[in-house]
Protein backbone atom coordinates (compact mmCIF):
# COMPACT_ATOMS: atom_id res chain seq x y z
CA UNK A 1 0.00 0.00 0.00
CA UNK A 2 1.37 3.41 -0.81
CA UNK A 3 1.54 6.23 1.46
CA UNK A 4 -1.00 8.23 -0.83
CA UNK A 5 -3.27 4.77 -0.54
CA UNK A 6 -3.35 4.39 2.83
CA UNK A 7 -4.00 8.38 3.78
CA UNK A 8 -7.10 7.99 1.24
CA UNK A 9 -8.30 5.01 3.26
CA UNK A 10 -7.97 6.59 6.65
CA UNK A 11 -9.93 9.35 5.36
CA UNK A 12 -12.60 7.00 4.50
CA UNK A 13 -12.28 5.53 8.31
CA UNK A 14 -12.34 8.96 9.81
CA UNK A 15 -15.53 10.02 7.24
CA UNK A 16 -17.11 6.13 8.60
CA UNK A 17 -16.48 7.12 12.26
CA UNK A 18 -18.40 10.13 11.84
CA UNK A 19 -21.30 8.41 11.48
CA UNK A 20 -21.35 6.26 14.41
CA UNK A 21 -22.96 7.84 17.69
CA UNK A 22 -23.46 7.23 21.18
CA UNK A 23 -27.25 7.11 21.08
CA UNK A 24 -27.61 9.44 24.17
CA UNK A 25 -25.34 11.75 22.85
CA UNK A 26 -26.18 13.79 19.80
CA UNK A 27 -22.47 13.93 17.98
CA UNK A 28 -20.12 11.75 16.51
CA UNK A 29 -17.57 9.24 18.13
CA UNK A 30 -14.90 10.98 16.38
CA UNK A 31 -15.59 14.59 17.43
CA UNK A 32 -16.18 13.55 20.54
CA UNK A 33 -12.87 12.68 21.07
CA UNK A 34 -13.36 9.11 21.48
CA UNK A 35 -10.74 7.96 19.06
CA UNK A 36 -7.26 7.47 20.05
CA UNK A 37 -5.82 5.63 17.43
CA UNK A 38 -6.02 4.78 13.86
CA UNK A 39 -3.41 2.17 12.50
CA UNK A 40 -3.54 0.28 8.99
CA UNK A 41 -1.03 -1.97 7.69
CA UNK A 42 0.30 -2.73 4.26
CA UNK A 43 -2.76 -5.57 3.88
CA UNK A 44 -5.36 -3.49 4.75
CA UNK A 45 -5.67 -4.45 8.58
CA UNK A 46 -7.43 -1.63 10.85
CA UNK A 47 -6.51 -1.17 14.31
CA UNK A 48 -8.96 1.34 16.06
CA UNK A 49 -8.26 2.35 19.90
CA UNK A 50 -11.10 4.33 21.31
CA UNK A 51 -12.44 5.14 24.77
CA UNK A 52 -15.90 5.55 25.85
CA UNK A 53 -17.24 8.97 27.67
CA UNK A 54 -17.04 6.75 31.25
CA UNK A 55 -15.93 3.15 31.69
CA UNK A 56 -19.77 1.89 32.85
CA UNK A 57 -21.24 2.87 29.13
CA UNK A 58 -24.24 1.01 28.80
CA UNK A 59 -24.46 1.25 25.16
CA UNK A 60 -20.45 0.15 24.75
CA UNK A 61 -21.21 -3.24 22.76
CA UNK A 62 -24.02 -1.54 20.76
CA UNK A 63 -21.44 1.62 19.70
CA UNK A 64 -18.13 -1.23 19.12
CA UNK A 65 -20.17 -3.54 16.56
CA UNK A 66 -21.47 -0.21 15.10
CA UNK A 67 -18.08 0.87 14.52
CA UNK A 68 -17.35 -2.77 13.28
CA UNK A 69 -19.83 -3.40 10.81
CA UNK A 70 -19.65 -0.11 9.30
CA UNK A 71 -15.25 -0.30 9.17
CA UNK A 72 -15.83 -3.63 7.85
CA UNK A 73 -17.86 -2.13 4.92
CA UNK A 74 -14.67 -0.16 3.59
CA UNK A 75 -13.39 -1.06 0.45
CA UNK A 76 -9.99 -1.79 0.75
CA UNK A 77 -10.36 -2.69 5.06
CA UNK A 78 -9.45 -6.71 5.26
CA UNK A 79 -10.37 -6.71 8.84
CA UNK A 80 -11.21 -4.33 11.96
CA UNK A 81 -9.69 -4.85 15.75
CA UNK A 82 -11.30 -2.15 18.15
CA UNK A 83 -9.98 -1.75 20.74
CA UNK A 84 -11.70 -0.06 24.17
CA UNK A 85 -8.94 1.69 26.02
CA UNK A 86 -9.48 3.79 29.29
CA UNK A 87 -5.82 5.45 29.05
CA UNK A 88 -5.79 8.58 28.63
CA UNK A 89 -8.93 9.08 30.55
CA UNK A 90 -11.69 10.50 28.59
CA UNK A 91 -12.25 14.71 28.73
CA UNK A 92 -14.37 17.26 27.56
CA UNK A 93 -11.39 18.83 26.02
CA UNK A 94 -10.89 15.75 24.01
CA UNK A 95 -13.87 17.28 21.95
CA UNK A 96 -13.78 19.30 18.74
CA UNK A 97 -15.01 22.71 18.65
CA UNK A 98 -18.09 21.31 16.63
CA UNK A 99 -19.00 18.93 19.61
CA UNK A 100 -18.73 21.34 22.38
CA UNK A 101 -21.09 23.85 20.20
CA UNK A 102 -23.31 21.05 19.71
CA UNK A 103 -23.50 20.18 23.37
CA UNK A 104 -23.90 24.01 24.74
CA UNK A 105 -20.72 23.69 25.71
CA UNK A 106 -19.20 26.77 24.73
Amino acid sequence: MTPEERLKLEEKVVDMLRTVYDPEIPVDIYSLGLVYKIDIDDSGNLTVDMTLTAPNCPMADFIMEDVRMKLESIDGIESVTVNIVFEPEWTQDMMSEEAKLELGLL
